[in-house]
């Protein structure tokens, strides 16, 4: 498991390299998102050229998602309050991609041109949650969320509507395992922990991202 481990994180750093090469060479742009643009070019290997994402890769799709919470996360990354924990492969693969950026603006650079690609619609893969149920759980997170799942910026609670459901099922069970929202400092993450902590079993979180399928996408 940890040569396994050790593989996958060496990949992800010749990835990085590699990115990075490729972006220094490329021609610069002046304005925010023309930058952005140039600094993606380390996202694309997982994200994809157009953020589209790759379930295989555990990369999810950002394509059109919220600048302010692109940025946040980013720096989550970058301080450690994401991709702490040895069991979150993901995170541990994000977390070096993110500190490749130099600066805070460098970060609201990548974040303006991830917020201005398109969106596709994606297709359900968690299909066996029940969706009446689901609405019963996802109650309580609608003082955060919405009741659309449409977000709240001043709740620092990002969009769900729309978000790819493999994504928010993977989502929840690091939360409710302590992978993500247990780092010294994360108070949005703690939060999130202890609602996700909630969900007495793996059905629960199937329930509720069956509701979330059916709220409004992009």
């Amino acid at each position: 498991m940890m040569k396994a481990r050790y593989a996958l994180l060496t990949s992800a750093g010749l990835l990085l390299s590699a990115a990075g090469l490729g972006a220094a060479c490329m021609p610069a742009k002046a304005d925010p998102v023309g930058k952005g643009e140039v600094l993606f070019a380390n996202c694309t290997p997982c994200h994809g050229d157009n953020g589209h994402g790759n379930r295989n890769l555990g990369a999810p799709a950002i394509a059109g998602m919220e600048t302010w919470y692109v940025e946040a996360q980013l720096k989550k990354f970058r301080l450690d309050h994401r991709g702490y924990h040895g069991d979150d492969l993901e995170g541990l693969r994000m977390k070096p991609m993110a500190k490749i950026l130099a600066s805070d603006e460098q970060v609201s650079h990548v974040a303006a041109y991830v917020a201005g690609l398109k969106p596709k619609p994606f297709e359900a893969t968690v299909l066996d949650g029940n969706a009446a149920r689901g609405a019963n759980e996802f109650a309580r997170c609608t003082m955060c969320h919405g009741t659309g799942g449409q977000g709240n910026k001043i709740m620092n609670a990002p969009s769900l509507a729309g978000t790819e459901d493999w994504y928010l099922l993977r989502s929840l069970r690091k939360y409710k395992a302590g992978q993500r929202g247990a780092a010294e400092g994360d108070g949005t993450g703690a939060l999130m922990r202890a609602q996700a902590s909630m969900f007495k079993d793996e059905q629960a979180m199937r329930d509720v991202v069956a509701h979330i399928q059916k709220l409004s996408s992009p």
